[in-house]
């Protein structure tokens, strides 16, 4: 009867054990969804309009009005190293503070896989704009109604940054803008590429979540140090939408972006 006994314990722990296998060696398929949201700070504190930064490395302190920013041409990395390009006629997004609605993405149709790395730029490609207003004329209307363009010749605005600043030298609220996109022989189209610390698992049963995090004091305060104070003309603020800085804050913008964390939490 012993006998019995033991054999039958050992054959439902077999049994389980090839349940367990089945199940983790089931094929992921299907398509899922997945989100990204933006989270937009200054120098590891958190962002809000209108109160002032921490000073600067240039000793200057920022009071932001308006931060917005085009994210575009997401692609997702597979853990086997294979690409996924979100379509390209749908990764266009305007991340706007001012919006709340705005900061988190909804990409939908995502093939079920695990992801290990996310990449996005930051305005409109220049592939893309060559393509004429016509090829991109949903977006267009888009980006117009949030200020987001100049003329169709000059393009989009691909990042909007406003406010007011003091410094050792400008002792009175001041403004600032700063706008950047194509100027000149300029593109200033800027990609972003990240690892995430967990993989996101996009299934149909699951929506993963990366939540990124955005320094702002990059833009000004990155590998290359722009002082808003030397570009107050004559005191009526600093504006630089061209010029031979709009390239370095471009290339700053490489550093803004970081992953927090990510989230896989069943539907």
């Amino acid at each position: 009867m012993k006998k019995n006994i033991v054999k039958y314990l050992s054959a439902l722990l077999v049994l389980a054990s090839l349940v367990a296998c089945s199940k983790s060696e089931d094929p992921i398929t299907g398509t899922g969804n997945l989100k990204v949201e933006f989270e937009n700070g200054f120098a590891d504190n958190a962002l809000i309009l209108g109160n002032p930064t921490v000073a600067t490395s240039t000793n200057e302190v920022l009071k932001i009005s308006s931060i917005k920013y085009i994210v575009s041409n997401i692609v997702l990395t597979k853990e086997d190293g294979t690409l996924f390009t979100y379509p390209k006629a749908e990764s266009y997004f305007i991340v706007d503070q001012g919006n709340p609605e705005s900061l988190l993405l909804n990409l939908s149709n995502i093939p079920a896989a695990n992801y290990k790395a996310i990449q996005f730029g930051i305005g409109v490609d220049k592939a893309q704009y060559e393509l004429g207003q016509s090829g991109i004329a949903d977006f267009w209307v888009t980006a117009q109604n949030a200020g987001m363009t100049w003329s169709w010749a000059s393009g989009f605005k691909f990042l909007a940054f406003e406010g007011t600043f003091t410094s050792p030298t400008v002792t009175t609220d001041t403004s600032f803008m700063i706008h950047t996109g194509k100027t000149g022989t300029d593109y200033n189209y800027t990609e972003i590429s990240l690892d995430l610390p967990t993989n996101a698992l996009v299934r149909t049963t699951i929506t993963p979540q990366i939540h990124l995090s955005t320094d702002l004091s990059q833009i000004i305060d990155g590998a290359n140090k722009i002082n808003l104070s030397e570009h107050n003309s004559m005191g009526m603020g600093a504006m630089i939408m061209g010029g031979s800085d709009l390239p370095l804050i471009s290339s700053n913008l490489s550093s803004m972006f970081s992953v927090e964390h990510v989230h896989n939490d069943p539907n």
